[in-house]
C-alpha cells in the first residue's frame, strides 16, 4: 500500500533550498521556445522587484483599464511558467499589443520583442522575498531574514547576474530600464515613459492606468494579484499544503533589520558583479543614471 504525501512547508533553509516541482523542464523549454512578434512586450525583472506593478500598467494602457480578470497571470501570462499552469503562451490574448510576466536574463529570454525590466534595492528585493515565501513556502517564524539573506546570495540565477546581463543591453532601442524606486517616486512619470514604449497612447488612457497602478487601487484589488493560480496550479507539485498566503501589493517599505555582516556582504557582491564592470558604485547610482536618461 503507497503511503500518502505528506504535504509540508520548509521550516529550515536545507529544507527550503530542497523545494522542486515549482517549475517543469517542459513548461520552461515550452517558454522559451515562443517566437515573439515586434510589438511583444515581456516584463521581466528580477524576483520581487516589480513584476506585478508592471503587469498591471502595461495592460493598463493596452485595455484601457479593463480589471475584467480573476488574476492579473490570466491576461499577462508567465512565459516560462504558463504552460505548468494550463495555459497556451500562444493562445490570443485579450488585448493588444501582446504581453508576457518573465524573471529571464537576457540571455535565456526569447528575443525579437520589447522588455521591461525593472530593478530595485537588492536588499530591499531580499526582504520582499522573504516576506512573499514566508507563510507560503517556509512556516512563518522558522526562518530569520538573516539566513534567508545567506540563502539568496548563495543561490543560482543570482539578482545580480540577472540585473547584468539586462544593463549590458541598455543602449538597445527596445529595452526599457526602470527602477521600483522611480515608480515610487513619480508613478505618472513612469507611466509615459512605459506608454511611450509600448508605441503611444493618449492622456485618458494613460491617467486610468496610472490611478489603477495606484497603491491604493491594487491594494484594495489585492486578490486580483496574489499569485493565488500560480498556489492553485503548483503547490501540490512542490509539496506545500494548501492555504498559504502570498500578497504582491505592499507599500514598499521593508523595513526589517539585517546584520552589519550581511549588509557588507550585499555590498561586496555589488562592487564585484556590478560596480566594476558598470561604473556604478552603489544602488543608488544606478537609481540615478536611469533617472537621468
Amino acid at each position: 500500500m503507497k503511503s500518502e504525501t505528506v504535504l509540508r512547508r520548509a521550516t529550515t533553509i536545507k529544507e527550503l533550498d530542497a523545494i522542486t516541482g515549482f517549475s517543469t523542464e517542459e513548461g520552461h523549454r515550452i517558454g522559451l521556445a515562443y517566437r515573439p512578434g515586434p510589438t511583444d512586450i515581456f516584463i521581466s525583472p528580477y524576483a520581487k522587484c516589480g513584476t506585478t506593478w508592471m503587469q498591471q500598467i502595461v495592460h493598463g494602457l493596452r485595455s484601457g483599464g479593463s480589471m475584467d480578470f480573476g488574476e492579473i497571470t490570466q491576461v499577462v501570462p508567465w512565459l516560462e511558467l504558463a504552460h505548468d499552469m494550463g495555459a497556451d503562451v500562444n493562445a490570443p490574448q485579450v488585448a493588444a499589443p501582446r504581453a508576457f510576466k518573465s524573471h529571464l536574463d537576457w540571455n535565456e529570454i526569447p528575443k525579437g520583442g520589447r522588455y521591461i525590466v525593472v530593478f530595485r534595492d537588492p536588499v530591499d528585493a531580499m526582504i520582499s522575498l522573504y516576506r512573499f515565501f514566508e507563510g507560503w513556502w517556509f512556516e512563518a517564524g522558522t526562518i530569520s531574514v538573516d539566513q534567508f539573506a545567506d540563502y539568496y546570495l548563495q543561490r543560482g540565477g543570482d539578482y545580480w547576474a540577472h540585473m547584468a546581463s539586462w544593463l549590458r543591453q541598455r543602449e538597445r532601442e527596445e529595452v526599457l530600464l526602470l527602477t521600483f524606486e522611480e515608480m515610487k517616486r513619480n508613478l505618472p512619470g513612469v507611466v509615459d515613459r512605459v506608454a511611450e514604449f509600448m508605441g503611444g497612447f493618449d492622456a485618458a488612457t494613460r491617467a486610468i492606468a496610472t490611478e489603477q497602478a495606484g497603491f491604493g487601487f491594487m491594494k484594495q484589488n489585492g486578490g486580483q494579484f496574489d499569485d493565488h493560480l500560480v498556489r492553485q496550479t503548483r503547490d501540490a507539485a512542490c509539496g506545500l499544503p494548501p492555504g498559504g498566503s502570498s500578497t504582491k501589493v505592499a507599500s514598499g517599505k521593508t523595513g526589517a533589520q539585517i546584520s552589519d555582516d550581511i549588509r557588507r556582504r550585499f555590498e561586496d557582491r555589488w562592487q564585484e558583479m556590478i560596480a566594476q564592470e558598470f561604473g556604478l558604485p552603489s544602488y543608488s547610482a544606478l537609481d540615478q543614471a536611469l533617472r537621468e536618461r
